[in-house]
């Protein structure tokens, strides 16, 4: 009989991957995971000769049906919707150290929030997992057939909304070490080279912290904005530092006693910053530490 227990160390990172890249969320993947361990704990596992594929077929099926659940909240939330980033300093579950690729980045999780559940569930089954079509029509329940047309399918939409080149990490790496220094140094136009014409800034607060309501657009508009929160932020000893978060360049912020207020995502096309995508929302933060009030330091009222 296959012993569960041992192998739930091993199982626990894939069965986090597939559960993240569904959900786009930490907490809920968590709980994903959580669940189907204890369903394959209830399980008989006589005669499972692959238990990583049972692990597998067990959290999309989950997954699948807790994005149901949270599309119907994510239309009722407030303002843009991000992602919760997995920040590399800050999170120290190793099974949140997943493989790093474009494929977790805070565009490309935004981008699958485009497709259904089970096309997302086909899509990273197929694109990120390496599954064969015969194995993903036993997890999803559809036809062999049905699954390469929805992976087709899927593939074209995530390709009409990838970034055109792809950005070396020394070139993301350099960008974001520029624009930490335009912010620190009050240089708009500094700021405004380092941004695409038609860069897109994201805040996501949740109704929970303050942030803009609908996307920004624009490199002078845009350079304007940060300027600004850097001025405020600088009132109340805010700490300002670059991190990885999702395989990519952020920007972390934090209040004086440290407390996390912010994490703000940088996407790289063609030599410039394209997306700017700014997490404040507490709720979607608390798994990275102890997080600050950003309402109370900037003296807001319900």
């Amino acid at each position: 009989m296959t012993d569960l227990a041992l192998a739930h160390d091993e199982l626990r990172p894939l069965m986090f991957s597939i559960a993240y890249r569904m959900l786009g969320s930490v907490v809920e993947a968590e709980d994903v995971v959580q669940d189907a361990f204890l369903r394959l704990h209830r399980s008989s596992l006589e005669g499972v000769d692959n238990l990583d594929a049972y692990a597998t077929t067990v959290t999309t099926r989950l997954a699948i049906d807790t994005l149901r659940s949270a599309r119907v909240r994510r239309e009722q939330y407030v303002g843009p919707w991000l992602p919760e980033p997995i920040v590399d300093s800050d999170d120290a579950d190793p099974a949140h150290r997943i493989v790093l690729d474009e494929t977790v980045s805070t565009a490309f999780l935004v981008l699958l929030e485009a497709l259904s559940p089970v096309e997302r569930a086909v899509f990273v089954l197929r694109d990120v997992i390496g599954y064969e079509y015969a194995e993903i029509a036993d997890v999803v329940d559809k036809s062999e057939a049905n699954c390469r047309q929805i992976f087709a399918r899927a593939k074209r939409r995530i390709n009409d909304g990838k970034p055109r080149f792809e950005a070396t990490h020394e070139d993301r790496d350099r960008l974001a070490s520029e624009f930490l220094a335009a912010m620190n140094d009050g240089d708009l136009a500094g700021l405004e080279r380092l941004l695409a014409e038609d860069v897109v800034f994201v805040g996501d607060g949740g109704g929970r912290a303050p942030a803009i309501q609908k996307p920004m657009v624009g490199a002078l508009a845009v350079a304007r904005f940060l300027l600004g929160l850097v001025r405020q932020g600088d009132r109340f000893g805010v700490l300002l530092d670059l991190v990885q978060a999702n395989g990519q360049p952020a920007l972390r912020t934090r209040d004086a006693d440290g407390a996390l207020l912010c994490v703000m995502t940088i996407d790289v096309d063609a030599g410039r910053i394209v997306g700017l995508g700014n997490l404040l929302n507490p709720e979607k933060l608390g798994h990275l530490g102890a997080v600050g009030d950003l309402n109370t330091l900037l003296g807001h009222r319900d």
